[in-house]
């Protein structure tokens, strides 16, 4: 088996290390960069906006990659008295690091199973502060303030799709005996289907083996045309491993 992992740098990277180590053969083809957010500087202001029991949520580690460094560098403190949550673990963790508060997370890494736990249940008259990359999702956002909130985003950084030469990669590929393919985004899994030439897409991409990590991103595969999918019980690489087991 023949592994493509398209997920950013370095988680993608240290995923194509720990396969190699087991003996497989693995490739790493980032399909997207980062940069600096945007809105760092009015997060940075609008934490003293925020009252006693807001919330402030971490869409993903890497916004706290971003806004934890600026935040010490502007010599700013993260409030003791609001209410700190994550969508998975790495996120929760990144987040504790910088605020040293308790972060609550739920087991799933899903908006879907966040938005359940019950201090986000009742947020109504509640500032809801959501730290994520540009053009994140909306459900998050959307139920929160369904729920009476008052739902503030910050552009943590920006993801930028990396340019490749489409029948390059393709070639390249296929000559490798690429057969199962790691794909962690819906973006990820757009760039991918949209940079293969049509022939090469019919011929090889789609009868890859998929890994992907939500039955959300499943069901987009599927749409696409792909049939042979796996669903990762998360989205870190310990649970990419194990799909692949």
């Amino acid at each position: 088996m023949s592994i493509l992992v398209t997920r950013p740098f370095p988680e993608g990277q240290q995923l194509v290390e720990r396969l190699r180590l087991t003996g497989r053969q693995a490739w790493h083809l980032p399909l997207i960069d980062f940069l600096p957010g945007r809105q760092l500087s009015e997060f940075c202001s609008h934490l003293a906006t925020l009252n006693r029991g807001d919330r402030i949520i971490a869409v993903s580690a890497r916004a706290l990659t971003y806004v934890g460094p600026y935040l010490q560098a502007a010599n700013k403190t993260w409030p003791a008295d609001v209410h700190y949550f994550a969508i998975g673990k790495n996120s929760a963790l990144a987040l504790h690091h910088y605020c040293q508060q308790l972060v609550e997370f739920p087991e799933d890494s899903l908006s879907e199973q966040l938005v359940d736990l019950p201090l986000l249940e009742n947020v109504a008259g509640k500032s809801c502060v959501i730290l994520r990359g540009n053009n994140g999702r909306e459900l998050l956002g959307e139920t929160l303030q369904s729920r009476g909130a008052d739902v503030t985003y910050f552009e943590c950084y920006q993801r930028v799709a990396i340019n490749y030469h489409g029948a390059e990669q393709a070639f390249r590929w296929r000559q490798k005996g690429i057969s199962t393919i790691i794909v962690t985004s819906g973006e990820m899994l757009n760039l991918l289907y949209e940079l293969i030439p049509a022939l090469d897409r019919n011929e090889w991409l789609l009868h890859c083996r998929l890994v992907v990590v939500s039955k959300r991103l499943a069901t987009l595969a599927t749409d696409f045309g792909w049939r042979d999918i796996i669903v990762a019980d998360g989205a870190d690489n310990d649970a990419l491993l194990r799909a692949l087991r």
